[in-house]
Formats: C-alpha cells, structure tokens, sequence
C-alpha cells in the first residue's frame, strides 16, 4: 500500500496527515515537517478540509477513514464520530452509547489508541468531574482544539 504524508501548520503546532490512495490512515501532532506528497486525491482532500476546518469553515469531515484495531475500538471510535462540534461529552457517555457503561476505562484506551485525532474527535471526550484528561497529542493541544470550536460555534 502507497502512503502519502502532508502537513499544515496551525497555532498549536504541525499537524501530520497520512493517507494510502483510498483512505485517511491517521492524523496526529508532529514536530517535524516536509513537503506534502503529491499523488493522492484522498490526502489533498483531507488537506483541504482539514484548512476549513481550522479556518472555522468546517464542522465536519467527509473523508474515507481506515480504522485498524478491535471491533470494540472501532466502535468506540464510531461513537466518537457522533460528538457534535463544539461539545464534550465523558467517558461514560461514550461507554453508555456503545451499549456498554461499564466499559468506561476501556473507552479511555480505545480513545487513547485513536490513530485519526480532530477528524475522530477523541478531543471532545472530558473526564466526568469535566476536567480534561488524557489526549495522545497533549492536554495543551486538546484545550487548543476545544477553545478554537467554541469559537467558531
């Protein structure tokens, strides 16, 4: 399977896009950056949507996905995908959606293992007290994505 990469940069930092020729294979947070690989219909579209997106344009994505883990993860990271933009919701709620409310800490980990941030927005998922916990890319950039939908609403 091909891979292309590309990159934006946003006020928190660069956000790295991966994509084979048919799907969105993951985007996360990067520290580094190169030029954007040419090739891929799907990449250029999600480089596009992903500039709405952050430019307050865009409240949700229309891109082919490809999730790689559990079943159980990959239905939690579907239930991610029905948190409106702009809202928090717990663990718990996810776990209760999911027909599953004791599965919270298994929740945590499925979100934990989301490889599709921002576009499966694991962001929007809070602790129950409402504090914010747990985001692969850092509780900095979390709060940054959640501050830039509010403002945007």
């Amino acid at each position: 399977m091909n891979k292309y990469t590309g990159y934006i940069e946003v006020s928190a930092g660069m956000i790295k896009i991966v994509c084979s020729e048919e799907h969105v294979l993951s985007v996360s947070f990067s520290d580094t950056s190169k030029e954007n690989d040419k090739g891929s219909k799907v990449l250029d579209e999600a480089l596009k949507q992903m500039n709405e997106y952050f430019s307050g344009k865009r409240k949700t994505f229309d891109l082919p996905l490809y999730f790689e883990g559990t079943e159980f993860q990959k239905s939690v990271w579907n239930e991610l995908r029905k948190i409106p933009y702009g809202i928090t919701v717990s663990y718990k709620d996810i776990a209760e959606g999911i027909n599953n409310e004791k599965a919270v800490r298994a929740v945590g980990n499925a979100n934990n293992k989301n490889k599709i941030m921002i576009i499966v927005p694991c962001h929007r998922v809070i602790g129950k007290n409402g504090k914010l916990v747990g985001f692969a890319g850092g509780l900095d950039k979390k709060e940054f994505l959640l501050e830039h939908e509010k403002k945007f609403l």
